[in-house]
This record gives structure tokens, sequence and C-alpha cells, in this order.
């Protein structure tokens, strides 16, 4: 029995769940006779190999996921670009480059990262925002792919580069995409990406500087359930296009939605794959050299990978609320505390016990809430609470807040589980500390 989301009905904006599955979603949490599973390994060994709290993620959900892009893109040439600031640890990073995947990274330490994991230059865009001039030059030493979306930096680089090194260029298209601002970031008020009403200055600045463009970029954000938004974006960027002579690829982000809780829906990338593709290829159609289509999720490909695994320290009653107390907090995932996210809970300990409703909290000194009245097999001391959804933006976001040491990681690959990051100690949280 996979532990999935049920209940939920097909719309026209996205594709819901059924029968206990997510739709094509492969899920880390298996329930098999009687005892949780991820990967084939039992929850309970997976907490003695490197103790709690602990994130444990199942390479095969990550190369389903993989598959299921490719699968829905079948005809068009497209290359799937990893954004790796979901979750960079070397092993995860070596594992999806062996499922034919790229790199999109976000700084010039990811750029760093992505070279040491193996991944060749041409294998990598490098995607800032807001980064000093630097880090581009330092980018165009390494020879990745660079992306710009600032005005300011396009004509710097121009003057200094020229028609020496092509660029991409990441647009504005002021499309309001994923319900939620604070991850939107292709609404006009955001600070990614150049306006697409700015088309006339960018030309400008080509032709004074000798400037090759080989890619348009667009991201609007994430979570984004219509397919919809995608089209109309990839509309915006095909209006450009003839404004590029050298244009070779069209980067339309990423932001795919995924499930995460009860009667929840995701984007259905089976009919974005099928619409998107009629687009390209009649747009290719007409076009001397055909252009590739890029796409950078994160979320997508490891969100589903992983749980964090956490031990009950206390049950606590109040007079209004019983409280399951865990050996982790906001250090450890933040999401819920910083976006209101939704991460499904489950006593992995207590499969038939009876449900109950807890509020599950953290053991740091500050309101430290993963959820409010869960309903949960009831929870003893003692037990193993798996987080859901926690492969991304989980371990990459953890911080060492109350000087807390930050969790080891576990990788479970064909049924055999390894650290692939120990447990920080004292001297790990002194070590860049300067003393007299």
């Amino acid at each position: 029995m996979k532990i999935g989301i049920a209940g939920c009905r097909s719309s026209a904006t996205g594709q819901a769940v059924t029968d206990g599955y997510f739709r094509g979603m492969e899920q880390a949490l298996e329930l098999k006779e009687g005892r949780y599973h991820l990967g084939g390994v039992a929850m309970e060994e997976l907490a003695a190999l490197a103790g709690t709290p602990v994130y444990v993620y199942d390479s095969a959900v990550m190369t389903a996921q993989v598959q299921r892009l490719k699968n829905a893109f079948k005809g068009v040439d497209l290359k799937v670009l990893y954004a790796c600031k979901a979750l960079t640890n070397v092993n995860v990073l070596r594992h999806l480059r062996a499922q034919g995947c790229g790199l999109d990274a976000v700084s010039i330490e990811e750029v760093e990262l992505a070279l040491y994991a193996g991944f060749t230059p041409q294998e990598v865009l490098f995607t800032p925002n807001m980064v000093a001039y630097t880090e581009y030059q330092r980018a165009v030493e390494l020879g990745v792919h660079i992306n710009i979306d600032s005005l300011s930096v396009l004509e710097h680089f121009g003057h200094d580069f020229g028609g020496r090194v092509p660029v991409c260029i990441r647009f504005n298209p002021h499309i309001m995409a994923g319900g939620n601002e604070r991850i939107s970031t292709g609404h006009i008020d955001s600070k990614f990406g150049i306006s697409i009403h700015q088309l006339r200055h960018v030309q400008r600045i080509m032709q004074s500087t000798g400037l090759k463009v080989n890619g348009l970029h667009m991201h609007t954000g994430s979570d984004i359930l219509d397919a919809e938004v995608f089209l109309q974006g990839a509309e915006l960027i095909l209006e450009l296009a003839p404004s590029f002579p050298d244009l070779t690829f069209l980067d339309l982000g990423s932001g795919f939605k995924v499930p995460y809780k009860p009667d929840d829906i995701e984007t259905d990338i089976e009919e974005l794959g099928q619409r998107l593709g009629e687009r390209i290829a009649a747009f290719n159609s007409g076009r001397a050299r055909p252009v590739e289509v890029w796409f950078e999720p994160g979320k997508f490909l490891v969100s589903a990978s992983g749980v964090l695994l956490a031990r009950v320290d206390q049950v606590k009653h109040t007079t209004a609320t019983v409280f399951a107390g865990v050996d982790s907090g906001l250090n450890h995932l933040i999401r819920p505390m910083l976006y209101g996210s939704y991460h499904h809970i489950v006593n992995v300990s207590n499969p038939s016990g009876k449900p109950r409703i807890y509020t599950v909290a953290g053991y740091i000194c500050e309101t430290d809430t993963f959820g409010w009245d869960r309903k949960l097999n009831e929870v003893r001391e003692g037990d193993l609470l798996a987080f859901q959804n926690a492969g991304a933006y989980g371990w990459s976001m953890a911080s060492n807040y109350n000087s807390r040491f930050r969790p080891p990681e576990v990788l479970v690959e064909k049924g055999k589980a390894r650290i692939i990051r120990r447990r920080e100690t004292l001297d790990d949280l002194l070590r860049t500390q300067v003393e007299e």
C-alpha cells in the first residue's frame, strides 16, 4: 500500500489523485506487512542507521519523476535541468545526472558543487539574481551557460564579453502564478527578470555591444497548477523569439505543483507535454534552426522522494491541545513556519493505532509548529513520525539555530541504505569561529 493522497477529483486545471496514489507521482513511504518502509527498507532500520532526526531519500522516486517528465514530452527536443537549490547533496546530484539531467544553479557556489559532482560546464545553467558581477565573471571562467535577468548586468556583460560569450535572458512575463505571492516570481512587482516591455532596451544593448543571445528564459514561480500558465508564458516568449537570431533554446522554468495533502491536486504534466509539444512543433516548423525546450524542475524531481524522520520526545497535554513534541524543529524543516506549507505526517511506529488529534511541534525556542490538529494514529513517547514530501527545500534550508546540529542524510538505492551526510557535531559549530 503506497501512502499518497486520495479522494480528489480531476479538474480542468490540474490532475487529481485517486485510489490511494498520487497520480503519476511515486511516493517514498510504503506500508508493507504492517511496517512502514522507504525504498524497501524498514523505517526502524533507517532510524537505527543514522539516528534521528534524519532526512531519508528514495532514489527510485527521483528516477521515476525524471522519466515521467521525459515521457510527457515525447517528441520534444527536451532538456531537463535539475534546480539544485531544492537539494544539493552531491550524491543526489550525481544520481540525477545519471538519469540524463543537467543542472540549474542560482549561485556560483552551486555551480562549483555541480562541477565537483561531475557535471560538465555545458550541462550547467547559471541563473542568479541580484548577485555581484564577479559571480558572472567567474561563471565565464568556468564555461557554464549564463542567464541574465538585469539590464545593467546585460549591458556590463555585453561590453566585457560582446559576441564571445552567448547568454540567455530571463524575461519577466508579468504573470501571477502559483497562488502565493511569496513563491511567485513572474508578477509585476517581482525582483526577477527583465520586463517583456523592455525588449527595445535589450535590443539596443545587443546592437551596441555585439552580444549574442542563444536562450530565452521565463519562470513564474512555484506550485503552478494550470497548464495554461505555461502555455501563456510560452506564447510570450515565442513572440519575442524573432528578435533573437541566434536562439537555440527556450527555458520555461518549472514550478510544477506537487500534491502535499489530502484532497490535493497536481499539475497535469501529461496534458502540458501534449499541448506545449504541439505548439513548439508548429513554431519549429517555420525555423531553419529548431529550438530546444528546457525545464528546471526542483521540487517535482525530489520532493516526494524524501521524508524527515523524527522521534517523539514528549506527549504534552494542555488545557486546549495535545502536543506531540519531536526531536526536530524549524531549524530542520522551516517550510511550515516560513510559508505555511503542509507536510503530511505519519506515525510510522503505530500503523494500527486509534486515530487521535495532535499538534506536532518542534524543540526550538520559538513558535515551532509542523502541523496543527493533525489526525495521527495514537502517538506515544518514543514513536517515529515521518514528514512526507521533505525531499525539496528541507535540508537545503536547514540551519544551526539554537546551536542545534543539522541532521544527517540517507539515500536508499536498490533496497540498500547508506549515509550520504553524517550528523554534525560541536566541532562543526566551532570550526569557523576564531578565538584569540
